[in-house]
């Protein structure tokens, strides 16, 4: 008898931490990290879109994030020409990776987006809580010098910077997903899942891509979409590899105005392809 109880106590205990779970309601009023504290809002018509808050952060060496959020002036779909995949692997666990993407317009600029777990200040990521509805969605633009320079520079990290082989429906269509996919954010809260709505995954999905292992796997996820030609490149993969990491370069750049940020990292990429 005392098996059965015990049994029945932790089947009991297990359904209601399952209904907790399901239970659960994603929110936008918590106590947010402050780099996740400002829900983007997008206004889009006639084909031309703006983004506020968009965040463009800096990172001086010794000292904390200089928090400068501002409006992205008015953009046109029709002039994005290109988008391109960042990877900032996680140290010593090869299969697993940050993802994000950059878009090129045609005047030069570029425009970030990451997508990400929203941490509540004091809060560590986990792959099991980010599978238990433990962290909302949000869908965060900014510069490209922020994106990169908080990774390479604040903390440390090594980036792999790929051009992605869109053609100009599908990239023009791909930032508009992206878009809307940020709209429908601020008015119905979504939570971040590990396995079904990562980083990867969400980028993914929105592009319609077929549905691989490495969008769980995230620290794979540049080979796959190499294997299946949406990354520019001859010859072995990890050739392509080594020459579109960045990390250096972002150290060296990180303290140049956005503009010339931006033309600098496009002008030293190009040169490695």
């Amino acid at each position: 008898m005392k098996n059965v109880a015990v049994l029945l106590a932790l089947g009991c205990a297990a359904l209601l931490f399952v209904v907790a779970v399901v239970a659960k309601q994603p929110r936008h009023d918590r106590d947010w990290q402050p780099h996740l504290s400002r829900l983007p809002h997008v206004e889009m018509g006639e084909g031309i879109f703006q983004v506020s808050p968009y965040r463009d952060w800096s990172y001086p060496v010794g000292s904390g994030p200089v928090q400068i959020w501002k409006r992205l002036p008015s953009h046109r779909i029709e002039d994005v020409r290109r988008a391109w995949f960042v990877v900032e692997p996680h140290p010593g666990q090869p299969l697993m990776a940050h993802t994000l993407v950059l878009f090129e317009f045609a005047d030069g600029d570029l425009i970030g987006l990451t997508v990400e777990a929203r941490k509540e200040a004091g809060e560590k990521y986990s792959v099991v809580r980010g599978a238990l509805n433990g962290f909302e969605l949000i869908y965060q633009w900014a510069t490209p010098r922020d994106l990169l320079a908080r990774r390479a520079v604040y903390l440390n990290k090594e980036l792999y910077l790929y051009p992605l082989v869109l053609s100009q429906e599908e990239v023009e269509a791909y930032l508009t997903a992206l878009l809307q996919r940020t709209e429908s954010i601020e008015t119905h809260a979504r939570f971040y899942n590990t396995l079904t709505s990562n980083c990867t995954n969400e980028l993914a999905k929105t592009a319609g891509l077929d549905w691989d292992f490495a969008f769980i796997l995230t620290g794979r996820a540049d080979a796959a979409l190499y294997r299946m030609g949406r990354i520019e490149g001859r010859g072995p993969f990890e050739s392509v590899r080594q020459s579109a990491r960045i990390d250096p370069a972002v150290r060296t750049l990180a303290d140049l105005p956005d503009a010339a940020f931006n033309a600098r990292l496009l002008s030293d990429r190009r040169g490695g392809t």
